[in-house]
């Protein structure tokens, strides 16, 4: 058998101890729900939730735009907060509209969409892999706000033949105006909003480099979160925003200074979120299945534990394949199981009752590396992995404790 990337630490009970085991490390991992709320549906296939914090908005909506509403149309009484109620969800629609523009340049891209979620500020697209050029990620940007935009005119057109001051008239124009500030909020050049993604494609197409065009575009996004942070208080305080400052009371002050807070927190949030997540699409190269796998050494289905160890031990390996008669992997030992049997035992313990059978999904190519290991992985969920030469030679086993050290070494790695 190859040598393969191992550290050289022996198996648990083999003359030393291995760290992150447990009696649950043993059981196979199910992928993680992609829930984040109530399911609405699923257009184009992609999974559409409504995040709780939703209904906080909804409601906060309802309450202020149901009070603006009363200086509009006084004669409404309490049915204003129905009609406010109805804006809200117009506007979330609008949203996600926008959302599934995302979603529909992606899946033309064939860049896999994991769910749409409607929450706190607005909506999130969750699109599963890098777009491969930047003029590629360009588009999938600005088709969001393009649709905002879209919608925006939409609305507009009708309120032309209809009285401003009606119920009509009103909502047409609380769409109208909604949808242009999501577009122009979308279009502000800092990451995570729409417009920081299309000023990481300018600088990615003229450097050649997607790191260099995320790190930028996530210091400005930065630097937006900043000015929201200070600027939004100060326009709302000075009447910028067309409030005399006469007409201002203290818990309005307080309130658009909450208001700036939580959505400067979200801003910088995300810029930070997707300069950790560029940092590790830059190293998943340096994830090779090769290099992460554990030596093994083959041992027959009747072999005791304690011999098998022993084995282990002498050849300097950290995994058990179980074979037949003709050397054919039928099993991994699974490190879990080995830690829970006691060592007066194991003498009378046969491997075959610690190992897992192998599935097609768990033979892992030694050559797999990155999104592709990664993918492999999240495909069949395991504890072990057995690796495999082209020839179908067996190499080693991959343990997913393993994987998930190599992430956090990635992760604190400098960028280059």
């Amino acid at each position: 058998m190859d040598e393969s990337g191992d550290s050289g630490r022996p198996l648990p009970g083999a003359g030393g101890s291995d760290p992150g085991t447990g009696p649950d490390k043993g059981k196979p991992r199910r992928p993680a729900d992609p829930g984040g709320g109530l399911l609405m549906g699923r257009p184009f296939g992609v999974p559409v939730y409504v995040a709780p914090s939703w209904f906080v908005v909804a409601a906060l909506i309802t309450w202020v735009f149901g009070g603006q509403l009363d200086r509009v149309l006084p004669g409404l009484g309490g049915a204003r907060y129905l009609v406010a109620l109805f804006f809200a969800i117009a506007f979330y629609a609008s949203v996600l509209v926008h959302e599934l523009a995302h979603t529909v340049a992606a899946l033309h891209y064939k860049l896999p969409v994991r769910r749409i979620q409607l929450q706190f500020f607005g909506g999130v697209s969750e699109i599963e892999k890098e777009s491969e050029t930047p003029g590629r990620e360009f588009v999938l940007a600005f088709v969001g706000p393009l649709l905002s935009l879209v919608l925006g005119g939409l609305f507009y057109i009708p309120l032309q033949f209809v009285e401003a001051g009606t119920i009509p008239g009103v909502l047409l124009a609380g769409l109208m105006i909604s949808n242009l500030i999501v577009a122009a909020f979308n279009l502000l050049p800092g990451l995570p909003l729409d417009g920081g993604r299309m000023l990481r494609a300018v600088v990615w197409k003229i450097t050649g480099k997607p790191m260099s065009g995320t790190v930028a575009a996530a210091w400005v996004g930065r630097g937006l979160a900043v000015a929201v942070l200070v600027g939004l208080p100060l326009l709302t305080h000075t009447g910028a925003l067309g409030n005399a400052t006469s007409e201002i009371s203290g818990f309005e002050t307080v309130t658009d200074a909450l208001l700036a807070a939580i959505l400067a927190g979200i801003i910088w949030t995300g810029a930070g979120n997707s300069l950790r997540m560029a940092r590790l699409r830059e190293h998943l190269p340096d994830l090779r299945a090769r290099t992460l796998t554990r030596r093994a050494v083959p041992v027959e289905s009747a072999t005791p534990l304690s011999e098998a160890l022993r084995r282990a031990n002498e050849a300097g390996a950290r995994a058990l394949v179980v074979v037949d008669g003709q050397g054919n992997p039928k099993g991994v030992v699974r490190e879990a199981a080995i830690v829970g049997v006691p060592e007066h035992r194991r003498p009378w313990v046969a491997v075959s009752g610690l190992a897992q059978d192998i599935t097609d999904g768990m033979k892992v190519p030694a050559e797999l590396a990155g999104e592709a290991l990664l993918d492999r992985l999240k495909a069949t969920p395991a504890t072990e992995y057995l690796v495999v030469e082209d020839t179908g030679e067996i190499y080693g086993v991959l343990s997913t404790v393993d994987v998930e050290r190599a992430f956090v070494a990635a992760m604190a790695r400098p960028s280059a």
